[in-house]
Formats: structure tokens, C-alpha cells, sequence
């Protein structure tokens, strides 16, 4: 957990208030332009206004992408913005905007959306920019004086580079909300709430707000988009966001409760200033929130106070939790014919040593489908696993779909062509042997006595040859003696794990889980049944026994005793 009381992040703190001072001044400037829409001062913001970032600009930046998981997840975005606007009124909705990565996001989705649901209505193409048009909706600002300097700067900038009319609120949200509701007709507020976020559990694209709030409709565009969705756009799109997520900071609350991600800290030997990446290249979305300190954190559990998403500190600062993703490539999977098991098992095997599966997916028998998936997930994983479509088979494509994933063409291995013919003589030697064809220039052989033919490393994937779980049992113990031996592959702490059965029901346990996973964002929790009539497991995982303990012993106080019992 971050210590929010070291004198490091007391000393950052005291700069951070220096700069209020400068964000006031930003304040009423903005205030005194919106009172005095002049030219004559519009030198003002011109000298240090970045470029405005045309709405059509978004538009085709996403399409002409070739993330396709952006492109679809752009989409069902902005349909859920036009789908709202064609419920209500333009003046009777609102954007609430808090200067953070995901309302920057969502701002631009609007400024987007707006424009195509008003072409639609048109029936036409319209301007291909906005001409500096003021942002058609009503945009919701509350503003906090504990929060930091750059989040205030960056949002009345945004606000004068985009003609944004922001009503600035000082009150708390619900406070706000219900003052600004009596003078004001807003029936839906866009929100850029996420699942994962605290706030998100139990909410849809489309919600009524809680019972005791006043009555509006929360419409969340990006409810379904990730970590990684989220610096996808920002990044695609070339739009400004707040300078903070260039510092380490993953998560952005208030002074008072938020540091840098340690995960993201590049401490030099050298030097003992401590430095940290930029926010995007935070491998594991699950850890965004890494730098948020909970109130009264040390109550939880006596000795935690070191402890933040189950890593030690000390790890967190190494940037100690790595990640893989899963490929199997065949069509026999996804038709059916065959179950996968060597996924789930290749699963475990990777938490005894302490990694984190991202994924496990599924390919086609099809070059240019692996090397998509490959292409996608070396980038966003510290490691990816192939295995399936390894042979002669004009269906055996792994190898092949690899190279064009890394942008290489597939050449002779001599060294692997010899091996070959060990294995199976001559019969598949010169010419026609396609088998020897490996990845040129980036292709490692793992050699170990106990494999007939060595695995292929190519950087960080490594594709397995494995058919059945006693194949991969073999080569998973030859891989993890060769990682003893020469570092291939980090062995770290392993993850441990916890299991209770209950007979209550899922519908009476959601809830307290939710809450649950909120408290415990360090400890995977997880529940599923093994049928409709039998009990329900409950499992939680993690680095730290210790929270995990302290997860399940909060789960069972919820309940009466003897409502949970442990499944060795």
C-alpha cells in the first residue's frame, strides 16, 4: 500500500499546492472569457493553445486503425450516444466531466457522437470539422480543493480549446447534482464510469440513478472498455489528456489519496530521484488503481501496510507482476470436435510461478489469425504461449502466422532441419521439408536431453509442441529447468489460492462479493457453480496469504456461521 505520510510524498505534495496558485489564475481567466466573449483577449489562451483536434479527425483516425477491438468498442460507444441523444433532447442532457483519462475520452466520443447523430438527422455528410462551434452539451464540472493542480488546468484548457459552457460546481456530487436539477431540465448525464470502477457495480449503458439521488438517467458509453481501451483511443486519436498520466499516475483521485503507480517506477541506481513511466505502458489494466491509498488501511489487517495488490512493495518497485496470454491455434477447438485442456492446464502451471494469465484464446487454422493474435498481445504481455497447428498439415500454420506477426519471412534453420531428421529420418529432408522454415532472425531454440526437438523462443513467445497434458507436462518441467539455468523465463512468487462451498445462492452472495472485490482490489475473487444444484464455490487468489485470509474472513462474517465451509 502506498504511504501517503513518507516524506516524499509529503515533499510532492507541497508542490502540488504551489501550483494552485497558478491553476486560480487559470480559473478566472476562463471564467472572465466566458463573460467577455472578445477577440481582444483571446491572445490570452493563443500563444499556448495546443492543436484542436477536429471532430472527424476521431472519426477516421479509428477507422483507418487496425485495432479492430477499438474500432468495435468506438462503435458500440458512439451508438449508445446517438441512441441516447435520439431519447432526449440536447438541452436536457449533460456530460459530467472530471479532467480524467476516461471523461477526456468520453468527451471526445460526444464531441463525435453529436456530430453524426445531427448529420443523420440531416441526412447528410455535414462540415467535415466543428468550426470552433461551442460543445453542444452542458458539461458538469465539480470542482475540488484537494484536487490536483494539473486536473484543474487541464480541464479549463480543455474547456477553452473545445468552447465548452461548464457549469463549475463546488459542492459534493449529490449536493451538486440536486441543486442543479431544481434549475435546470437534465434528464441523462453521460458518465465515464468503467467496470472494475467502484462505482460501476450494478450499472448498464443505461441506468436510473440510485434510490435517495435525484432522478436522472446514467448513460455509460464506456462502461464495457478496459485500461487498455481507454490509451488505445487517447493514443489513436493524438488528443491531449492531463500531463499527470505522463508522470506514473494510472488512477487520479484526490491530493490526498493518490501517488504514482509503483508499478511503473524506473528507480536509477545512479540517482535517488525516483522516475516513473508514463501511465500507457502499465501492462496489467487490473492494477490501474495501484496508487490509490485506502482510508484507514492499516485497520484492515494488522501488518498490510506494505502490501499493495498482493506484491510486496520492494516487488511492486521492480515491476515484479508479469503477465501472459494463452493462443491455441485450431479449428478443431472452435468447431467443437476437440475440448481444450491444455489451456487450463498451461494456466496453472504459470500461477505456480507467480505469473498472471491475461487471456487464453482461440485461433483459426489461418495465418493471418495468428499472427492478429500474436501481433495484439506480445505488445500488452510480458510472455505469449502458442500451442496447436505444429507440423507438415497445410492447416499447421503457427510458426508461419508468428513470423508475420513480428514482420519477418520464414528461412532454413539448418540446426532445427537436423533435428528433424532424427526424429523422423528422411522423409521430410531438402526442398520439401516446410517443417524447418522458422522465423529469420529472431528465432531461439531451447534445447533440453529430455525433448526430441528443441522449442522455439521468438523474443517473448514461445510456441509449445505439446498435443496432450503429459506432453506439456514434460515440456513444461524442461522449460522451467532451462529458465534455472539461463533466465528464459522469471520464476517468481507463486500465487495461492483459497476455496469455500456454500449453499447459498448466487443471487444471495452477489452483492456482498461485489462489495468485496471493491475492498480487496489485490484479491482475485471469483464464484461459479458446477451445476444449478449444487453448491457454489467461492475462490480467492492472490500473492499475499494474508489478504486472502482477510478476504475470505470478511466474506464469512457477512453470513451466519457455518455458511461457508473450506474446500482443501
Amino acid at each position: 500500500m502506498p504511504n501517503i505520510h513518507s516524506p516524499k510524498v509529503q515533499n510532492r505534495r507541497r508542490k502540488q499546492q504551489k501550483k494552485i496558485v497558478l491553476c486560480v489564475c487559470t480559473r478566472y481567466i476562463y471564467s472572465f472569457i466566458l463573460k467577455n466573449k472578445k477577440s481582444s483577449i483571446s491572445f490570452l489562451f493563443e500563444p499556448f493553445k495546443p492543436r484542436r483536434v477536429q471532430i472527424m479527425e476521431i472519426d477516421k483516425a479509428i477507422s483507418e486503425c487496425d485495432d479492430r477491438r477499438l474500432k468495435t468498442k468506438y462503435n458500440n460507444a458512439i451508438y449508445v450516444i446517438k441512441r441516447a441523444l435520439a431519447l432526449y433532447p440536447v438541452q436536457e442532457v449533460a456530460l459530467s466531466f472530471n479532467g480524467g483519462k476516461d471523461s477526456t475520452v468520453l468527451l471526445h466520443l460526444l464531441r463525435a457522437g453529436c456530430f453524426l447523430h445531427k448529420a443523420e438527422e440531416n441526412n447528410s455528410g455535414g462540415d467535415a470539422t466543428d468550426g470552433g462551434k461551442a460543445f453542444p452539451i452542458r458539461t458538469i464540472y465539480f470542482e475540488s480543493p484537494s484536487a490536483f493542480p494539473e486536473i484543474n488546468s487541464f480541464t479549463y484548457e480543455a474547456a477553452s480549446i473545445y468552447n465548452i459552457q461548464m457549469d463549475i460546481i463546488r459542492l459534493d456530487f449529490k449536493s451538486g447534482l440536486e441543486a442543479l436539477l431544481k434549475t435546470n431540465p437534465i434528464r441523462a448525464i453521460f458518465l465515464g464510469v468503467r467496470i472494475g470502477d467502484p462505482t460501476a457495480v450494478g450499472q448498464e449503458q443505461f441506468s436510473p440513478s440510485s434510490p435517495g439521488w435525484p432522478p436522472f438517467m446514467r448513460v455509460n458509453p464506456i462502461l464495457d472498455w478496459s485500461y487498455r481501451d481507454v490509451w488505445a483511443f487517447l493514443l489513436v486519436c493524438k488528443v491531449q489528456y492531463c500531463s499527470l498520466y505522463d508522470q506514473g499516475y494510472t488512477s487520479i483521485g484526490s491530493i490526498h489519496d493518490t501517488v504514482p503507480n509503483a508499478l511503473l517506477s524506473m528507480r536509477n541506481s545512479d540517482s535517488s530521484e525516483e522516475k516513473f513511466k508514463p501511465a500507457y505502458l502499465l501492462t496489467d489494466g487490473r492494477l490501474e488503481r495501484a496508487g490509490r491509498a485506502k482510508k484507514n488501511s492499516s485497520a484492515v489487517c494488522g501488518k498490510l501496510s506494505s502490501i499493495s495488490n498482493g506484491l510486496k512493495m520492494e516487488n511492486l518497485n521492480s515491476g515484479s507482476m508479469l503477465t501472459a496470454s494463452i493462443i491455441t491455434v485450431g479449428d478443431e477447438i472452435l468447431f467443437g470436435t476437440i475440448e481444450d485442456k491444455l489451456g487450463s492446464m498451461l494456466c496453472k502451471k504459470l500461477h505456480s510461478i507467480g505469473w498472471a494469465v491475461s487471456r487464453v484464446t482461440v485461433a483459426r487454422n489461418d495465418i493471418d489469425s495468428v499472427a492478429e493474435e500474436v501481433e495484439r498481445w506480445r505488445s500488452t504481455d510480458d510472455m505469449v504461449f502458442l500451442f496447436g497447428g505444429i507440423g507438415p498439415l497445410h492447416s499447421d500454420v503457427t510458426v508461419a502466422g508468428v513470423a508475420k506477426a513480428f514482420g519477418v519471412r520464414m528461412a532454413p534453420d539448418e540446426e532445427f532441419e537436423e533435428h528433424l531428421r532424427h526424429l523422423i529420418g528422411e522423409k521430410c529432408s531438402g526442398d520439401k521439408n516446410e517443417m524447418a522454415l522458422l522465423p529469420e532472425g529472431i528465432t531461439q531454440l531451447l534445447h533440453h536431453e529430455q525433448l526430441p526437438v528443441p522449442l522455439i523462443k521468438c523474443h517473448n513467445v514461445i510456441i509449445l509442441t505439446a498435443t496432450n497434458v503429459k506432453e506439456l507436462d514434460r515440456q513444461w518441467d524442461c522449460l522451467i529447468e532451462l529458465a534455472k539455468s539461463n533466465g528464459i523465463l522469471e520464476l517468481m512468487d507463486p500465487f495461492v489460492s483459497k476455496c469455500f462451498a456454500t449453499t447459498l445462492s448466487d443471487v444471495e452472495v452477489a452483492q456482498p462479493l461485489s462489495k468485496l472485490c471493491a475492498q480487496f482490489p489485490d484479491v482475485y475473487i471469483g464464484g461459479y457453480l458446477k451445476s444449478r444444484e449444487g453448491p457454489l464455490i467461492i475462490t480467492f487468489e492472490g500473492k499475499d496469504l494474508t489478504r486472502i485470509e482477510a478476504a475470505s474472513w470478511s466474506l464469512c462474517e457477512k453470513f451466519h456461521p457455518g455458511a461457508f465451509s473450506k474446500i482443501e
